[in-house]
């Protein structure tokens, strides 16, 4: 078998709807829009925790966060797990990464030099979990800048405080972890060898930081660019840590505070985000540009996604937190390359981990036992049309402290969503037919309470499915 190779694109923090093929049409991304044109788009993939560490280690391994024992931003993945790209690598394959991991505890106050590894494949490792200070001996994004007589520095904003202008384009961290990429696949290009590469880049997370002609070139519209979806009073019946989050992002009272925001803020905040996706586009580009230029565009499947999304200010709340949201758990997800289907829009549910396992099954490597994620590679190929009939998302504990201390569950299906705040006899229940921006909670609504039963009883399913089915069972008894 001709196996193929793996370019895996994964960006930080970026909504769904964040692309022209995803229908905004204030941003400009022609490549990632061709990559659509030329393969398939998701249109409901949902990652399996809002928050990055969880969800990069779902993602990796094919297990759920809880797991897989990497439930937390700052929770060291346990040595016993085994990420897709280890798998590659005892299969013949060369693994690489640029940029960030995150899959174990990420923060210089620790006294760590970098993220701690597991035995996770790659063999070419080029790390640099954010563009900003931290691990300065350690992180090569730095390293490259020092090489090229630079340093990394943010201008603030004339009008917005909470924005700033970044790094010219080619000297930004989503240049960098090309450029990593380009110099690897030249590398491979006579060597015979499958190789995969983790493109892991930073943005568009925040500090919302996009070069200064990135972000000018919005200047001229700035007043047409839509407010956030958020309705006063909305959060009133809401679980406590959004109306915390309300009030400070992360719990931090007077961090990108929504209602001491102008609307000239929340306008250029979203245009620094869009403007970072730009860029991110450009250089997927070059990647395109190398792979076509090397001949092995023939031979490659690539797959674009991110962790989760980013609430935007949508229902009055910037950054990432405890709940469940579409726009801060919906992200994209394009697949294109060699066997898989042309121009096809995939409406059917998707969970994000469940890319580990597709990509084993599309190269012909068997799925292990201990993954329970499920391969899409019938949708891909157009052998099968339908996937799952609902998503599942967890936050247990995942990122900073909330009192009360924040578990919670969410339960999606095509027509309704769930969540639970464990322990506090509160939740959310939303018709997304009748309202898919989800402002109107239903979850005391009398005339729903059947269906509330019924999602309740699907979220206790969809939990038990988090049952480790490792060790392997041997005998009988």
């Amino acid at each position: 078998m001709n196996q193929p190779n793996i370019l895996w694109i994964c960006t930080d923090q970026q909504r769904y709807d964040t692309l022209g093929c995803a229908g905004n049409q204030f941003i400009n991304t022609p490549n990632l829009d061709n990559l659509a044109q030329n393969g398939v788009m998701f249109d409901n993939c949902f990652s399996q925790s809002p928050v990055c560490a969880p969800s990069r280690a779902a993602f990796l391994t094919g297990r759920y966060p809880v797991t897989c024992g990497c439930r937390q931003n700052g929770q060291d993945i346990p040595a016993t797990e085994v990420p897709v790209t280890k798998l590659l690598t005892d299969n013949g394959y060369r693994c690489g990464l640029s940029g960030k991991l995150h899959i174990s505890a990420c923060n210089p106050a620790l006294g760590i030099e970098m993220e701690p590894r597991i035995n996770d494949g790659y063999t070419d490792f080029h790390w640099s979990h954010h563009d900003g200070a931290g691990w300065d001996t350690h992180n090569e994004y730095w390293q490259w800048l020092d090489e090229h007589g630079l340093e990394f520095k943010e201008t603030p904003h004339p009008e917005c405080k909470y924005i700033s202008y970044g790094m010219q384009e080619e000297y930004t961290q989503s240049g960098w972890c090309v450029d990593k990429a380009i110099d690897f696949i030249k590398a491979r290009q006579d060597d015979g060898q499958p190789w995969l590469f983790s493109v892991n880049i930073f943005d568009p997370h925040h500090s919302f930081n996009p070069p200064k002609s990135a972000l000018d070139k919005f200047a001229d519209i700035i007043d047409d660019i839509p407010l956030p979806e958020y309705v006063p009073g909305e959060l009133e019946n809401k679980p406590v840590w959004q109306q915390t989050d309300h009030k400070g992002a992360y719990s931090n009272p007077g961090q990108l505070e929504y209602e001491t925001m102008s609307e000239s803020d929340h306008r250029w905040i979203k245009a620094a985000y869009w403007a970072m996706v730009e860029i991110i586009d450009r250089h997927v580009g070059r990647l395109l540009e190398t792979l076509k230029a090397t001949g092995m565009d023939d031979n490659t499947i690539i797959i674009f996604s991110s962790d989760h999304g980013e609430m935007l200010g949508d229902h009055g709340i910037y950054l990432k937190g405890p709940y469940f949201y579409d726009c801060l758990t919906r992200v994209p997800l394009i697949l294109s390359g060699k066997g898989l289907c042309k121009d096809r829009r995939v409406a059917e549910l998707t969970e994000l981990f469940d890319i580990a396992p597709t990509i084993l099954d599309l190269c012909g490597i068997d799925i292990p036992e201990g993954m329970q994620a499920k391969s899409f590679k019938g949708i891909l190929n157009g052998s099968e049309l339908t996937h799952r009939d609902s998503v599942y998302c967890e936050f247990y504990g995942a990122n900073f402290t909330y009192t009360p201390h924040a578990f919670t569950t969410m339960v999606r299906t095509d027509q309704y969503k769930l969540t639970v705040a464990h322990r506090l006899n509160q939740g959310e229940l939303y018709d997304l037919q009748k309202d898919p921006s989800e402002h109107n909670n239903l979850w005391n609504d009398p005339n729903y309470s059947a269906i509330k039963t019924d999602m309740l009883m699907l979220l206790t399913d969809r939990m038990a499915e988090t049952a480790d089915p490792l060790p392997h069972r041997k005998a009988m008894w």
